[in-house]
């Protein structure tokens, strides 16, 4: 095994312990036993935790292809914006979070641990990836408010609406419904009916 591969073992063994576990639960000498591993190799390749943590965001953002900014390599998201499309702007999000929620819940039960447990994984993740989905979302926003076409309010309380409704779909289904007894549909149906809801409020 390449020293790269073994590193990306490491990371891959981290990031299902702590989800399991927490930060304040897992120890490094676990990480090295499950990744089949010497403590020493995890440190040869992490000097410290705190590199263990930032390594993990940084193979969880653009690099992996799965925890892209939602704008990145989606031509319809980007096309429905040049073309100021409410509805298919705000139904690209949408399913492209709830499907990348679904793809890899391990990552997101390690964000709630980090939240919970202030960790300074929560502060990176809100600085690297959360806040720029703010700016972004809000930037059409204001744009679609300067041409008359929606409601003049804060542009963070109609962000923070839509990334709600995702955001509670998916801990329901991630956490505490994951049999879908309370509402069963896909992923599309999910994305449609949030952006109409979200349309039905703002659009004038």
């Amino acid at each position: 095994m390449s020293g790269d591969e073994r590193r990306q073992q490491i990371l891959t063994t981290a990031v299902e312990l702590f989800s399991r576990h927490g930060f304040s639960g897992t120890t490094t000498k676990q990480i090295a036993t499950a990744a089949g591993v010497s403590e020493a190799m995890v440190f040869r390749h992490f000097s410290t935790k705190d590199e263990l943590y930032g390594a993990i965001l940084h193979s969880k953002s653009c690099e992996d292809g799965l925890h892209q900014y939602p704008w990145e390599g989606n031509a319809e998201l980007l096309r429905a914006i040049e073309e100021k499309d409410d509805h298919a702007v705000f139904y690209n999000f949408a399913l492209q979070a709830l499907n990348k929620h679904e793809a890899d819940v391990g990552f997101m039960r390690l964000l709630f641990y980090s939240a919970l447990e202030e960790h300074d994984l929560a502060d990176r993740f809100f600085n690297e990836f959360v806040s720029k989905v703010y700016d972004f979302i809000g930037g059409y926003i204001e744009r679609r408010q300067a041409d008359g076409a929606m409601r003049e309010m804060h542009p963070r309380i109609i962000v923070r609406s839509f990334l709600g409704m995702l955001i509670h779909h998916s801990l329901n289904n991630i956490l505490w419904d994951k049999k879908k007894r309370i509402l069963d549909i896909s992923n599309e149906e999910a994305a449609k009916n949030f952006a109409e809801i979200l349309l039905r409020g703002v659009l004038k």
